[in-house]
């Protein structure tokens, strides 16, 4: 019975560092993920999302059973990952952008049979499954040419192969288009679409936030290791107050027109600001909760002005992670 990933009250504490001059312990421990209550269905993709030491690596790391929880539990299907830590790793299966999980000096076809072997997938079934591992990712060609000769975007879709050669039941991608050229990151995201689509449970972390909002249904937000906000990317984006700027240009000098827009900014709330463009024509940006074009470009018209241009920027998934977040720095992680 598949009953997702779960986890509850999760914790991770890192102790304060020794120097290699002295055995004493400098600093105060770090507290990387505190509290934290998620789950990940299967069948779906599900986002885990933050600024840079939010903690999404220390979270994949503890479901992965690479990192032992410090406190709090972590189940898959109803397995502890501390306690039945082999059955976990049975079940579920990690692809990293950027990792070095593969072996220079053997084939790729070598790489995917060692890696078999050490989940026990059976020889006859492993066989069938290297070989449909390697058209996938399009390395057919290179099965039987070493790693070492390998470019990065050829290792980075070797590295994708290794990851399903167990056929997982829970897929943890943390970064996983990190560096690929755009058509490999295409076929990438309609190869997790179409896992998740055939019951297969992903958790993506991605810097790519136009990614997540193209596969995720859910998406939890952390910051400082916490979880902070949760639920599809429409509805965290509708949770902050970041607004729609809404640019129209107005052709002719029609005075009328703008007060006609000045009257919606005054009955809706929205900020106004006037000025002209490069050709002299009035430009007139409102901000606002809501896209206000349709009200605005009706008022101008009504008042007799005519429309040379309209945009507007509504407010994305980037502004509402950066607006949960303590910080705000260039990127996202």
């Amino acid at each position: 019975m598949s009953t997702g990933i779960v986890t509850t009250a999760l914790c991770k504490v890192f102790p304060p560092r020794r120097t290699p001059w002295s055995w004493r312990a400098r600093g105060t421990p770090v507290a990387a993920v505190s509290g934290l209550s998620i789950a990940i269905p299967a069948g779906q993709v599900t986002g885990l999302l933050g600024l840079n030491g939010a903690g999404k690596t220390t979270t994949i790391r503890m479901l992965s059973t690479l990192l032992r929880p410090t406190s709090g539990t972590a189940t898959v299907d109803g397995l502890d990952v501390v306690a039945d830590a082999r059955a976990v790793r049975r079940r579920i299966n990690v692809i990293a952008g950027g990792e070095r999980m593969v072996y220079s000096r053997l084939t790729g076809r070598e790489n995917l049979w060692y890696f078999g072997q050490l989940y026990d997938v059976p020889r006859a079934r492993l066989r069938r499954r290297v070989g449909e591992l390697l058209e996938l990712v399009g390395l057919a060609a290179a099965a039987d040419t070493p790693v070492e000769r390998y470019s990065r975007g050829m290792r980075q879709r070797l590295v994708i192969a290794r990851g399903l050669v167990n056929d997982p039941a829970y897929l943890l991608l943390d970064e996983p288009t990190l560096g690929l050229d755009a058509p490999i990151a295409r076929e990438l995201r309609l190869l997790v679409a179409r896992l998740a689509a055939d019951g297969v449970g992903v958790l993506l972390t991605s810097h790519y936030l136009a990614e997540v909002e193209q596969l995720c249904r859910h998406v939890h937000v952390l910051d400082g290791g916490r979880l902070v906000a949760q639920g599809s990317p429409a509805q965290l984006v509708a949770q902050t107050d970041r607004q729609h700027v809404l640019v129209v240009t107005v052709g002719g000098s029609v005075p009328a027109a703008v007060e006609a827009v000045r009257a919606v900014s005054r009955d809706t709330g929205a900020r106004l600001d006037v000025d002209v463009d490069e050709a002299g024509r009035d430009r007139l940006t409102l901000r606002h909760r809501d896209d206000l074009a349709g009200p605005v470009v009706d008022a101008v018209v009504r008042a007799g002005g005519s429309i040379v241009t309209v945009a507007v920027t509504p407010p994305t998934l980037e502004d509402a992670i950066l607006a949960m977040s303590r910080a705000t720095p260039a990127g996202v992680r």
